[in-house]
Formats: structure tokens, C-alpha cells, sequence
């Protein structure tokens, strides 16, 4: 199952979810006695929100905090190695840094 089938199961799960707690909810409401809702219904309505929050909320985080940790580490490495290394430079900082010997010393 591909990464993409995975997450539009959950975010249609995590919808129906909530839809079928609101229409508990409603369809509660006008059963007698009209205009109170019973503990249970509630209950179900609090377990819908649940498990959709957990659903879309724990992907969404998972996913920040990949993408947060690998432009971190990508930041980091453009920072320590801004460009190519090579052996010339040194070998021409070495050459610049040092005084000229002209042999009169």
C-alpha cells in the first residue's frame, strides 16, 4: 500500500468519523425526550473526536517534525561545507600566508 492510499484512508476515515458523530449528535437531539441529548450519545460524539484527532493530528505532526529535522541537518551541512573542498586551496593559502624568503636573511 503506497504512502499517499495510506493517508487519504485515514483522512476519509477521520471525516466519516466526524460526521457520523455530528449526525449521532443531531438525530439525538429530536428523539424523545426533544432537546436532550443522553450521556452515551455524547460519549460516542467525544470517541469520534478521538480518534480523528489522533488520526489527521498525529500524521500531520509526524510529518512536520521529519521535514523540521531534515531541513535542520541539510541547514547544517550547507553551513560546514559552504563549498568544495580541495586540496589547492590549502596548498595556495599555505603559500600566500608565508613571508617571502628573498635569501638576504
Amino acid at each position: 500500500m503506497t504512502r499517499d492510499r495510506k493517508e487519504n484512508i485515514t483522512v476519509y476515515s477521520a471525516v466519516a468519523m466526524l460526521v457520523f458523530g455530528v449526525v449521532l449528535t443531531s438525530i439525538a437531539f429530536f428523539i424523545e425526550p426533544v432537546g436532550e441529548i443522553h450521556d452515551s450519545v455524547l460519549w460516542v460524539l467525544g470517541q469520534c473526536f478521538i480518534y480523528a484527532g489522533g488520526a489527521l493530528g498525529i500524521a500531520n505532526y509526524a510529518r512536520s517534525a521529519a521535514k523540521h529535522e531534515v531541513d535542520e541537518r541539510f541547514s547544517e551541512y550547507e553551513r560546514h561545507h559552504h563549498r568544495p573542498h580541495r586540496v589547492e586551496d590549502e596548498v595556495i593559502d599555505d603559500i600566500t600566508d608565508k613571508p617571502i624568503d628573498d635569501g638576504e636573511n
